[in-house]
C-alpha cells in the first residue's frame, strides 16, 4: 500500500512539474567536475533550462558579479552552434565574457531604452529556437511580463535570465527560481600570488518546487564547482551527521 502511495505521490509531481514547463526531458545543466550540491535544490536535480531565471541585486558590484555568475551558467550549456542575447550591459564588460568561454561574436548586445522596447525585444528573443540564452536587465516585473516569458521559452526550449537591479519591491513573478548573487574574495590557486578563481555566494531565494539555500560557487578555468571552502563545510556536516 505503501509503494502504491509512493508511485501515486511520484506521478502527480512529474506531472504537475510538466503543467509548469519542467520535465525531466528538457536538457539539464551538465556537471562537468562530479555532483554539485546546488542541483540538489532543483527539481530532477538538474539545472532547468527552459525556463525563466531571475536574479536581484542590490548595488552595481551584486550586478557585475550576477553577471559573472550567469556568464558562467551560460557558457555550462551553451551548445557549439548557440548565441546569447544580452539585452542591456549594466554590470558586464563584454571582453570579459570570454573568460568564461563565451566568444564575443557569439553574443549579440542591445541597448534598447524604452521598457516596452526591452519587453519586445527580449520576448521575441525568447520565442526564438536559434537563441541558446537571453539575458535581460530589467528592474520592475510584474507577474503577468514574467508570465509572458515563461510562455515562451516553453515552446523554444531557451533559458531566460532576469536580472532586477534595486527594484521597487521584490514582487511575485512567475520566473521558476530568484537568485541573489554576491562576490567573495577568491582564492589564490597552489599558493601562487595574484587574483584566483572568481568566487560568488549564490543564493536560491525560491525555487519553484525546489529547495532554498546558499551556495559558495567559483569558476575552475572551464567549469563551475563548489569552491574548497564549500565542499571542506559539506564534508564536516557529513561527518557530525554520518
Amino acid at each position: 500500500m505503501d509503494g502504491t502511495k509512493t508511485d501515486i505521490i511520484n506521478r502527480l509531481q512529474r506531472d504537475i512539474l510538466a503543467l509548469e514547463g519542467c520535465t525531466s526531458l528538457r536538457a539539464g545543466y551538465p556537471v562537468r567536475s562530479g555532483d554539485l550540491s546546488v542541483m540538489d535544490a532543483f527539481p530532477y536535480k538538474m539545472f532547468p533550462t527552459g525556463a525563466v531565471h531571475e536574479f536581484i541585486t542590490a548595488t552595481l558590484e551584486d550586478t557585475s558579479a550576477t553577471a559573472g555568475f550567469i556568464a558562467a551558467l551560460i557558457s555550462t550549456f551553451l551548445p557549439a552552434t548557440g548565441v546569447v542575447v544580452w539585452v542591456g550591459s549594466r554590470g558586464v564588460f563584454p571582453p570579459a565574457l570570454k573568460q568564461f568561454g563565451i566568444e564575443p561574436d557569439r553574443v549579440f548586445f542591445l541597448e534598447p531604452i524604452k521598457k516596452r522596447e526591452i519587453q519586445w525585444i527580449v520576448e521575441e528573443a525568447l520565442r526564438c529556437q536559434a537563441v541558446s540564452a537571453v539575458v535581460a536587465s530589467w528592474n520592475e516585473l510584474s507577474f503577468t511580463e514574467s508570465r509572458r516569458l515563461q510562455l515562451a521559452v516553453e515552446k523554444s526550449n531557451t533559458t531566460g535570465f532576469v536580472i532586477r537591479h534595486n527594484p521597487r519591491q521584490a514582487n511575485p513573478t512567475a520566473c521558476i527560481a530568484r537568485w541573489k548573487i554576491t562576490s567573495l574574495h577568491s582564492s589564490s590557486v597552489d599558493d601562487l600570488p595574484g587574483v584566483g578563481f572568481p568566487r560568488w555566494n549564490a543564493t536560491l531565494l525560491k525555487v519553484r518546487n525546489g529547495r532554498a539555500g546558499s551556495h559558495i560557487m567559483e569558476w575552475a578555468g572551464d567549469h563551475l564547482r563548489e569552491s574548497a571552502v564549500e565542499g571542506a563545510r559539506i564534508r564536516e556536516l557529513h561527518r557530525k551527521t554520518g
